[in-house]
């Protein structure tokens, strides 16, 4: 986003998540072509998992992500993934943002970091896109689709990223890691988290692909020209892999399925839905740019989706209650955790 759009969508550094500018100019000065301070550093508001910063020179402006602090799950908020993936795509087409430096010295100011240009673009934080019209709407979700499309057939041995992730048995690997990961960070029973670990790895669909996943793709996590309906940058790339491509769709539907409290949203009074398709449209979409005649036991993909952002709440959930969460609405957004694996739950029921 522009520098104007960035800093309407930052706070004052949070407590906690202090880092030293003094330190960080120091670093950057001696390792980044370019550039020169003063530095000023201000904190965004979205993202729940890696504090994200804007900081602003008088020659340009980046932006920063982090580690957060203190005690992590393992294999999680790994930031020098996020940057190597999106360096990777860099010149296939696929927009991200450029990437400028990887940090991996914890003395620096605390935590592997990595720097990125600032994307100039608009940042819509709810999925009915409020304020455009509907055939901007439509446009948009349309180059969603072709982008995620677009994406997923990226040659992953030509970019140097075979090694990127484990090829083959995705979804086995993912229910056993995001399964292991709720038990770390659960703090109250959820049944139904127990019945989903338990059905899950027995109604894995038959058949397998593999290509890059975003593994967050939804609409805030996106970038779009500051007057044209198109991307101009994917980000936040904290849980990509290589994996099966239904499921980053999968997953980019769950606003069709999820109330907004469940994802953390607030509906704004511009209630406006005019433009935006219908599920089986926007899946058609996809499928028309995959070559895919359609796609058979959509419930799984739905219920396994639900499953693992369940299980990503409760990660921001029990980080809220030890003081390190990104965002100020950790608490909030984590408590969802009960509500998506209930809903997850009955749409395994319904496959």
């Amino acid at each position: 986003m522009s520098s104007v759009g960035a800093l309407s969508q930052t706070t004052a550094v949070r407590q906690g998540h202090e880092i030293d500018p003094g330190r960080l100019e120091q670093h950057l000065a001696a390792h980044l072509d370019g550039f020169e301070g003063p530095l000023e550093i201000r904190q965004f508001e979205g993202g729940q998992s890696n504090p994200t910063y804007f900081l602003r020179t008088p020659g340009r402006d980046y932006v920063l992500r982090k580690k957060p602090p203190g005690q992590l799950l393992p294999s999680a908020h790994q930031v020098d993934r996020e940057y190597r993936v999106m360096t990777a795509l860099r010149d296939t087409g696929i927009p991200v943002p450029h990437t400028r430096l990887l940090c991996t010295d914890d003395s620096v100011i605390g935590t592997t970091f990595f720097l990125m240009d600032c994307v100039d673009g608009r940042v819509f934080r709810q999925p009915h896109l409020p304020g455009v019209s509907a055939d901007v709407r439509a446009a948009i979700y349309d180059d969603m689709a072709a982008v995620l499309a677009r994406l997923h057939g990226v040659d992953v041995a030509a970019v140097g990223l075979r090694d990127y992730g484990k090829p083959g048995n995705y979804y086995a690997r993912q229910i056993a890691r995001w399964g292991q990961q709720y038990v770390a960070a659960k703090t109250d029973e959820i049944p139904s988290m127990d019945r989903l670990i338990e059905w899950l790895p027995a109604n894995i669909p038959p058949g397998d692909e593999t290509a890059i996943v975003h593994g967050d793709y939804r609409v805030e996590n996106l970038i779009f020209h500051p007057t044209e309906p198109r991307i101009v940058a994917i980000v936040d790339w904290e849980l990509s892999t290589l994996g099966h491509p239904l499921a980053d769709l999968a997953y980019n539907c769950l606003t069709y399925h999820l109330a907004p409290e469940a994802l953390g949203r607030v509906d704004a009074a511009d209630a406006d839905r005019r433009g935006i398709p219908s599920e089986a449209e926007y899946v058609a979409a996809y499928c028309r740019r995959t070559g895919r005649s359609g796609i058979p036991h959509w419930t799984f993909y739905l219920a396994f989706s639900m499953f693992r952002l369940a299980s990503i709440l409760q990660g921001v959930y029990a980080r809220a209650l030890q003081g390190n969460a990104a965002s100020a609405y950790a608490r909030q957004r984590g408590a969802a955790a009960r509500l998506v694996a209930d809903r997850a739950w009955t749409t395994a029921l319904s496959a």
